[in-house]
């Protein structure tokens, strides 16, 4: 699993016990996690995409692919973003509560 500059804002250990919880094989559990982990990249790349300009994507999107892990690339968003730490663990809550929901959902078909 690759870790992201925006790792530290983001809580999504609720989310796997929840998953623990469930009637599922490993393999399953496993396909699931990386589902959640990719939709948290892609929903948190949109918000901060949404925010820059295409100057500013432009050298976002070289940082990313240089070195994902680089906490400066989250030194460079905070100068670019008004409130960016907020921004993104907003987003990343609404989607990790989104989950939990829809895996309590699919707990109660069983």
């Amino acid at each position: 699993n690759m870790a992201y500059f925006y790792a530290k804002y983001i809580v999504i250990e609720s989310l796997l016990s929840e998953l623990q919880n469930l009637d599922l094989s490993e393999k399953e559990r496993h396909h699931l996690a990386n589902l959640a982990d990719s939709s948290l990249h892609h929903t948190i790349l949109d918000e901060i995409l949404s925010q820059l300009s295409s100057e500013n994507k432009k050298a976002f999107l070289h940082k990313l692919k240089t070195d994902p892990e680089d906490e400066k690339i989250m030194e460079f968003l905070n100068e670019k973003i008004e409130g960016v730490e907020d921004k993104i663990k907003k987003v990343a809550d609404e989607l990790v509560a989104e989950m939990q929901k829809d895996i309590r959902e699919a707990k109660k078909v069983k």
